[in-house]
């Protein structure tokens, strides 16, 4: 009898993993899909965020008008030796330029470069000698 009810529970337990793997079947099927559907919608978001990262680009090129039709060039060696020339510390520098001395610092040691705007404002410095570099840091403290 032992043997009997040891095949019967076999069987039932065979019987059940059978249809429990056909129903499972289904929904493992769809999932996969899902998957798929999810990392091409992935794909193709990242794939428009480029997209439009590069055309918020295009346009902030666009809108920024350059003076006298040229792009200034940012130079370090030109931002040292003029800071130098000027005999400022960089804070007091960067108060001129509208940035932090820490900003300074990491320019002339070349970690960071400035912005298209920031490189403007350091071309505006550029004419300026120490009287007059004197006077706005005398006025800004006012």
């Amino acid at each position: 009898m032992a043997n009997l009810a040891t095949a019967l529970k076999a069987e039932i337990t065979r019987l059940a993993r059978k249809e429990v793997k056909t129903q499972t079947e289904a929904l493992r099927k769809a999932s996969a899909g899902y998957r798929r559907d999810i990392a091409a919608l992935k794909r193709e978001v990242a794939a428009l965020e480029r997209r439009l990262k590069s055309g918020t680009r295009a346009v902030k090129k666009a809108e920024a008008p350059a003076e006298e039709g040229q792009r200034v060039r940012f130079s370090l060696k030109g931002l040292k030796s003029h800071r130098a020339k000027l005999g400022l510390s960089a804070a007091e520098y960067g108060q001129l330029a509208g940035v932090s001395a820490q900003s300074i610092y990491n320019w002339e040691a070349g970690k960071t470069v400035p912005r298209q705007s920031q490189v403007q404002a350091l071309a505006a410095l550029r004419g300026m000698g120490k009287r007059e570099a004197a006077k706005r840091l005398d006025d800004a403290a006012e």
